[in-house]
């Protein structure tokens, strides 16, 4: 529970990038993450070159109608991708981006989960982008794992748990 209750979403990072073994930790964290029927539907594609993610942010600032970095400077996108004719696609790509994050806090990354995927890469330039990187198939977005070193204050102190969200059936 310690990682569960301690992860915080991080919005600020510092400059250096994360060192290959811990991408390739998180990484596979995400593919070890359940998934529905064991189908293992997803497919990770890790940027760390400046202009991809520049221009990844670019296209997910615009879909949320912000000329911002919703990408919050992170050193490392790793986007996930899934398998469409999975009947339960966006939830095993949804325990990957969850098991991602708490494997990056484990590893003393900070993380954050950015959502419009699906927008970016059903769109004609998401498609292009995809092939451009090598990726062939039919993928559908479920969202951005953001990884790399919190900057001082980029994760904020957690919220108290709400005290009526669980119901006992005995």
């Amino acid at each position: 529970m310690d990682a569960i209750e301690t992860r915080r979403s991080c919005r600020a990072y510092e400059g250096r990038q994360v060192e290959f073994d811990k991408v390739e930790d998180v990484i596979a964290a995400g593919t070890w993450a359940p998934s529905g029927m064991g189908r293992q539907p997803c497919h990770f594609v890790v940027l760390q070159d400046p202009d991809q993610i520049k221009r990844l942010s670019a296209m997910n600032a615009k879909i949320m109608g912000s000329t911002g970095d919703p990408f919050y400077g992170a050193p490392t996108v790793v986007v996930v991708l899934v398998d469409p004719s999975v009947p339960t696609c966006v939830e095993d790509g949804s325990l990957a981006l969850g098991s991602m994050m708490l494997e990056a806090h484990n590893l003393g990354l900070g993380s954050c989960w950015i959502h419009r995927a699906h927008e970016e890469f059903d769109s004609a330039e998401g498609k292009a982008l995809l092939k451009e990187w090598g990726v062939e198939g039919d993928w559908r977005g479920v969202g951005h794992c953001l990884l790399g070193y919190a900057a001082e204050h980029g994760e904020k102190t957690p919220a108290p748990r709400k005290g009526d969200s669980v119901t006992y059936v005995r």
